[in-house]
């Protein structure tokens, strides 16, 4: 197999490289994925334009003025995973990224391509839609921000154009009294994809539920938030009782996928019984939660 393996200096020479209309014309940034699909025949290119020349901007975590977190596209996930400023703005991040894959994956795979692969078994992308996080997006054309909700819209796909690139994530500041956490189950080793991973994130006043995310990804072709398991939630005491009536709810409400990693209705119940970990988990306290 033969193919054109392009280093462009800058960004804008990365973008002019691309094609749209193209899908044998793909960006690569660490490869770990895109490799093995080449390696198995799956993706037979005609170009590819990496993108490992590309700094500034594009690499680092930096915090912003209003408590926000700016990571740059080309940050390696060993570079998240060690990151001072993550474990103190976003521990439910750190910590899940002590068990995403293995360390030789984490030490070239990046955060942009992590995202812009679309795989719908990652621990990331459901933690990040319970943040409230987006990504920054560019083209030829210019820039636009994708939600973290609307960026995998299915098995493998995204909403990226074919001639766009990931330059950043962003994720806000979170509000008083939030708590997020995140629980999986893998049926393979302990650093495989999971077969089912639940991200919650939760805002009280007192003891009393009055804003909650549930998303469920490895179950679902892409991550899906269980807006059953949220109204059973809000409004309520956060205790046993709700939170087994919110997994309960999402049991009830997704619609799992069956694979090598477990059947559908396996992983139906997976679900259940993860929402709920991630939940007590979310309110018990932890080296997350000071």
């Amino acid at each position: 197999m033969s193919f054109e393996l392009l280093e462009p200096a800058t960004l804008g020479e990365a973008l002019a490289l691309l094609d749209p209309d193209d899908l044998a014309v793909r960006a690569v940034a660490g490869g770990t994925a895109l490799s093995l699909m080449v390696q198995s025949h799956i993706f037979k290119p005609t170009r590819l334009v990496s993108l490992r020349r590309l700094n500034g901007e594009l690499r680092g975590v930096h915090v912003e003025g209003d408590g926000s977190l700016r990571i740059g596209a080309m940050t390696t996930l060993t570079e998240l995973e060690r990151s001072p400023v993550l474990a103190v703005s976003e521990p439910v991040l750190s910590r899940a990224l002590h068990t995403l894959s293995n360390v030789r994956v984490r030490n070239i795979a990046t955060i942009g391509g992590h995202l812009a692969h679309g795989d719908p078994h990652m621990d990331l992308p459901p933690i990040l839609v319970t943040l409230g996080a987006r990504v920054r997006a560019v083209s030829p054309r210019g820039e636009r921000w994708i939600d973290a909700g609307e960026l995998i819209t299915g098995y493998y796909e995204t909403s990226l154009a074919g001639d766009e690139l990931i330059v950043e994530l962003h994720v806000p500041a979170q509000p008083p009294g939030a708590r997020a956490a995140y629980a999986k189950f893998t049926a393979l080793s302990a650093d495989d994809w999971p077969a089912v991973g639940v991200a919650v994130w939760l805002r009280r006043e007192g003891e009393t539920v009055v804003e909650a995310r549930v998303v469920v990804g490895g179950a679902t072709d892409h991550p899906t938030r269980m807006t059953a398991a949220e109204a059973a939630l809000t409004g309520n005491t956060a205790g046993v009782k709700a939170f087994a009536a919110a997994g309960d709810a999402a049991a009830g409400e997704v619609e799992p996928l069956g694979d090598l990693r477990g059947s559908g209705p396996y992983k139906r119940e997976m679900v259940r019984v993860h929402v709920r970990r991630a939940l007590e988990r979310a309110v018990a306290p932890s080296e997350d939660h000071p």
